[in-house]
């Protein structure tokens, strides 16, 4: 690791600092420490070839704020299902809804070993809610649905969080199934918020191809990006709230003070 960077002292045996991890590779490109020099180097080959990463993984952490901000003040949602979590930095989802209403359970999903290294930073919240971290694989819903069942009172709203996590399961078919079952364990009011990568030339996706075949070449898991008619079938059965689906750096943000980026991100009531 370079100088700047701290060194977990309790890693897990399933981590690998050989090879470059998508984890650290966005904790990289947001600015964060947790991250090794091979990830830099990934990160900064990536950003070569594509300059707008670092964008795209600034607005999607954006896109959180705004998203948990809007579905605790305005939509009344006090449970949160964070799939696919990542390492934790400022603001993270409990943070954002715990300050909104104490009262918010918040339950993180991810099965990352240095995320799990991390996880007791992120096991802190307020006394009148609860925050609670399971190491599920999202390839694996009924294991989701199951831990978070231990925390979270599934007969009532929820919202789940699925940003930047279903471009790692490369099948549609799996993708959609996934989102299905989860969706399925919630109940009528519960909400779905997801960004996602697409090669879309209208949001300037098509440099993604290149990016994502060095990725893939070079790092892991394995990456995919989605057209918007892909994307939008997550979303199948689902009410989805204005502005619909967009780039996720516009989702109800400030008139004009975005650019396009080619990351979906769009929220939806399950009616």
């Amino acid at each position: 690791m370079s100088e700047r960077q701290h060194h977990p002292s309790d890693v897990s045996g399933r981590l690998n600092t050989g090879v470059a991890h998508n984890a650290r590779v966005w904790n990289y490109w947001i600015g964060g420490k947790d991250n090794y020099e091979v990830d830099q180097q990934v990160g900064d080959q990536v950003a070569t070839m594509f300059p707008v990463i670092r964008d795209v993984a600034r607005a999607d952490r954006q896109f959180l704020s705004r998203s948990v901000r809007f579905l605790t003040a305005d939509c009344g949602v006090r449970q949160f299902l964070d799939i696919g979590t990542g390492l934790p930095t400022l603001d993270n989802t409990h943070e954002i809804a715990q300050r909104i209403a104490p009262e918010s359970r918040i339950v993180y999903v991810d099965n990352d070993p240095i995320v799990l290294v991390h996880a007791r930073s992120l096991l802190t919240g307020t006394p009148q809610g609860a925050t609670a971290y399971i190491d599920a694989d999202v390839h694996h819903p009924d294991g989701v649905v199951e831990g978070a069942s231990a925390a979270l009172d599934l007969d009532r709203p929820v919202a789940v969080m699925m940003l930047g996590i279903l471009n790692f399961v490369l099948d549609t078919d799996e993708a959609r199934h996934i989102v299905r079952r989860i969706m399925d364990s919630v109940p009528s009011g519960s909400y779905l918020a997801l960004t996602h990568p697409t090669t879309d030339t209208d949001l300037g996706g098509e440099g993604n191809v290149e990016a994502m075949k060095f990725w893939n070449e070079n790092a892991t898991p394995p990456i995919t990006a989605r057209s918007r008619a892909e994307i939008s079938s997550f979303f199948d059965g689902l009410n989805l709230v204005t502005p619909g689906l967009v780039s996720c750096s516009q989702w109800r943000a400030e008139p004009n003070s975005a650019s396009v980026l080619p990351q979906f991100g769009a929220v939806a009531l399950k009616p």
